[in-house]
């Protein structure tokens, strides 16, 4: 079970659904040094003590992530952080 789920909704086209999936990656991959991979419109990351998916939808982006022992008291701040990063991204407009 993820430590941490997030739906955004969105208007995006799928391309740019995508593409700010990845801007939402290329993101937590500078703070956390995590590292990704696509798999259709699902994409999986990881990196020691974190793993999860960003799944693109047609009007909805889901974040599940699951934390390790380690990081699990710091749950909180980081779903705050990623909330507001997705919210920002996926605002655009197709």
């Amino acid at each position: 079970m993820a430590d941490i789920s997030i739906t955004q909704q969105h208007q995006l086209s799928r391309n740019n659904a995508i593409a700010a999936a990845q801007t939402v990656a290329d993101k937590m991959a500078s703070d956390y040094d995590v590292a990704s991979t696509w798999n259709g419109d699902v994409l999986s990351f990881n990196r020691s003590g974190v793993a999860g998916t960003l799944a693109i939808g047609a009007n909805d982006a889901r974040l599940d992530i699951t934390l390790g022992i380690m990081l699990k008291s710091f749950a909180p701040m980081i779903q705050e952080k990623v909330t507001r990063n997705m919210a920002k991204v996926f605002a655009g407009v197709a």
